[in-house]
């Protein structure tokens, strides 16, 4: 489990919606940050087994953080800094394409 270290000054904290639940986040951090932190076991599941997956490298690289950030599905959480009031849903199965014509 992880958690946030104590930072000497006042934080100034957000709400987000994580699949229906209010949460409270420190603004500045990533989506995937504010996810582990808040006790989410994982962000994803696989297309094939349906196994959970969670953020690995946090940099971007590894894709295992993908969830869909205000409707929008594929987002790599580990890239997006919350906002206030944005809607975060686990991301189920496989990832699909955009269809760049419709977009």
């Amino acid at each position: 489990m992880l958690k946030r270290l104590h930072i000497e000054q006042q934080q100034k904290m957000l709400t987000i919606d994580f699949e229906g639940n209010t949460l409270e986040v420190c603004a500045g951090e990533t989506v995937a940050a504010a996810i582990l932190a808040a006790g989410a076991e994982y962000t994803r599941t696989t297309a094939i087994s349906g196994a959970h997956r969670a953020p690995y490298c946090q940099m971007g690289i590894c894709f295992e953080c993908l969830m869909e950030i205000d409707g929008v599905p594929n987002r790599q959480a580990c890239m997006v800094e919350v906002r206030e009031g944005m809607k975060v849903n686990r991301q189920y199965g496989a990832r699909g394409l955009v269809d760049e014509k419709n977009v």
